[in-house]
């Protein structure tokens, strides 16, 4: 028998969806379950993906439920049925890519993101940054807020506010999108497979210092980033099979609100 985990956020909603799915299942520790039931919102699902990609959490397959607000990333909410709705659930596998950054003190830092790691100004004045794609310099500089890259499971976010493309999730490709670019003011960012790295090198980042961020974890002071995705630490979240996120992903090409 399937043994069931369970993570729950601290949201008074996903607090009392516990009181009630406690009522109807019996759960082991996350790290003891096959399969690991979250209770929240996307934010908490990635915090939940993340726990996992840092060695905190064993990697395991994640059915989400939605006690957020959106819930791109989760089901619908219903305590009933939980074992067969997960017996029939589609596993889409989630590649996360990988930042390492040395900043201006010559620090490494390793970091993975689900959604996109994104360079950002850390003043009012814009950053200049050169790109290169799989060692060739592609964008010798680049004058703007900032610049990310996006997988496509997290096309539909940052990237697609930035103006960036919707990718579908099974297309092995990456989204390079500038932020509010002033030059080159008409460069619209770029499609790259997936298996190419990618290096930003921060110009002059003691006078225009940048961030540099993966999900939600910020690195101050960056001076090189370099990029590439982890497929061998792919991640598996379970859809029910009408609300599966390759379906919203693609259907997000068409909504008009």
């Amino acid at each position: 028998m399937t043994k069931l985990g369970l993570m729950v956020s601290t949201k008074s909603s996903a607090r009392e969806a516990l009181r009630e799915i406690e009522k109807a299942h019996d759960f082991v520790r996350p790290e003891e379950a096959d399969i690991v039931v979250a209770l929240g919102g996307d934010g908490f699902m990635l915090r939940t993906l993340h726990a996992m990609l840092e060695g905190q959490l064993p990697l395991k397959p994640v059915f989400g439920m939605n006690r957020g607000t959106f819930g791109f990333l989760m089901n619908d909410w219903n305590a009933d049925g939980l074992v067969e709705r997960i017996a029939a659930a589609k596993p889409i596998q989630i590649a996360p890519l990988r930042m390492e950054v040395e900043t201006l003190k010559g620090e490494k830092i390793q970091r993975s993101a689900i959604n996109e790691v994104s360079l950002l100004r850390e003043t009012g004045r814009t950053a200049k940054i050169s790109i290169s794609v799989r060692g060739r310099l592609v964008i010798e500089k680049l004058v703007a807020d900032g610049v990310m890259v996006s997988t496509p499971a997290g096309s539909t976010a940052y990237n697609l506010s930035a103006g960036g493309p919707i990718l579908p999730l099974s297309a092995k490709l990456l989204a390079l999108t500038p932020i509010s670019p002033f030059r080159p003011r008409r460069w619209p960012g770029a499609i790259i497979p997936d298996d190419n790295p990618v290096r930003f090198d921060v110009l002059t980042p003691e006078d225009r210092p940048v961030s540099a961020v993966a999900d939600h974890f910020e690195v101050r002071d960056a001076k090189t980033v370099n990029v590439w995705l982890e497929r061998d630490r792919a991640l598996t979240i379970l859809f029910d099979p009408d609300h599966a996120l390759d379906e919203r992903i693609a259907l997000e090409q068409f909504a008009t609100s």
